[in-house]
């Protein structure tokens, strides 16, 4: 399920999705291979690829995560940020050993642009779980040095707001009811997702 707060894409900007979509897997299958991404021409590419944003990578293979690598805050051009995070989800999530070579062409590719992160203001947990929009927001939590990010697409796995948080609260190595329990910092944002045609 692709996610959007944007209009519907006209075929130009379908097109940039298409060429975001292949120069992640170029740099899966150099990555893979253990050679750096082929290099990239911003200037020839588009103002969106172009322009400042943050995005994730996710990899999955038979429906399965095999990966997931991305950034929160806008750094590099969109082009560059998909780019390092294909690689990086393929090689470097702790979680899977690296991708090889003879995975890459049974990888399903998603790619999720993310709007900036704001602050969601509340003042109870209950008020927490009425705020939460499910299957539209990404949520971010902080505590101190603990921080962790579920993007929106795990709603469709967790669509259940208290089970959601709590799983959050853990992938921050926080306790599971810490989101219950005191005031933690909240943030949302929603994201442009887009997968390659299956087939």
């Amino acid at each position: 399920m692709a996610l959007s707060a944007s209009p519907p894409k006209d075929e130009s900007h379908l097109e940039d999705q298409r060429r975001l979509l292949q120069i992640a897997r170029d740099s899966i299958t150099s990555a893979a291979d253990g050679q750096p991404a082929p290099p990239l021409d911003l200037l020839s590419l588009t103002d969106w690829l172009q322009s400042v944003r943050a995005s994730f990578v996710t990899l999955t293979r038979a429906g399965a995560l095999r990966g997931c690598i991305g950034a929160l805050q806008a750094s590099l051009p969109l082009a560059l940020d998909v780019q390092e995070h294909a690689a990086a989800a393929a090689t470097e999530d702790y979680r899977f050993t690296p991708v090889g070579p003879e995975e890459v062409d049974g990888l399903d590719i998603e790619i999720s642009v993310l709007s900036i992160p704001q602050p969601l203001d509340y003042d109870s947990p209950q008020d927490l779980l009425r705020r939460l929009r499910p299957h539209v927001d990404g949520v971010i939590l902080n505590s101190g040095q603990h921080r962790a990010t579920f993007l929106p697409q795990v709603w469709e796995h967790v669509p259940d707001p208290v089970q959601f948080l709590s799983l959050l609260c853990e992938k921050a190595r926080l306790p599971e009811r810490a989101w219950q329990n005191g005031l933690l910092e909240v943030q949302t944002y929603q994201v442009e997702s887009f997968r390659e045609p299956r087939g």
